[in-house]
């Protein structure tokens, strides 16, 4: 599913034009990604918590030259489906 079809999905779901329906998810995941950045964890219960995992720098090899390169520090976003979201997919 890509995001016009998550949005044609809010629509039907929630009875909503497509246009509000595209205003209520961009603006669910511009709050997900302010917060994020802020630092913060999102936890939406029944479905999941969205975090911010911090990687390290590490060693990596450039595969045209084979030569040893450091690969910088970067903070990534992550996801953990919750219970009934597992649940539901089993």
């Amino acid at each position: 599913m890509n995001k016009s079809e998550l949005v044609s999905a809010v629509a039907a779901k929630a009875a909503l034009s497509k246009a509000d329906a595209k205003k209520a998810v961009d603006a669910t995941i511009e709050a997900i990604a302010e917060a994020l950045k802020a630092g913060d964890k999102v936890a939406l219960v029944g479905f999941g918590t969205f975090s911010v995992a911090e990687r390290g720098e590490r060693q990596g090899i450039n595969p045209a030259t084979k030569e040893t390169i450091t690969i910088a520090a970067k903070k990534t976003a992550k996801f953990k489906g919750g219970a009934e979201l597992t649940a539901a997919l089993n």
